[in-house]
């Protein structure tokens, strides 16, 4: 899976985000990113806050585990996730996102 790449203290989440949907899910690949809807509407902020706090509820981390590392402004981000491998986040995401 090209949207999740281990790093020394966690892993990279490369995504493809759709804010302003009917309801915020994971949808699957999209590409080399892993396509998740939001909800929430793409002004000051309130997407890249939403997919922190979605992705957090999502593999049961703490939020302030998660920071977004790029794309603050773009539909592609990157997300990095501390204290998580990506084994278990691909089990986390695969029931929605298959490879």
């Amino acid at each position: 899976m090209s949207w999740i790449k281990a790093t020394k203290d966690g892993v990279v989440l490369t995504l493809h985000i759709q804010p302003g949907a009917k309801k915020t899910e994971v949808v699957g690949p999209h590409g080399e990113a892993l396509k998740i809807r939001l909800a929430a509407p793409p002004v000051d902020g309130k997407a890249n806050e939403a997919l922190l706090e979605f992705l957090a509820e999502k593999v049961g981390a703490r939020r302030t585990a998660l920071e977004l590392v790029s794309g603050q402004t773009s539909r592609t981000k990157r997300v990095c996730i501390d204290g998580c491998s990506a084994e278990e986040l691909r089990a986390l995401l695969q029931a929605k996102a298959p490879s």
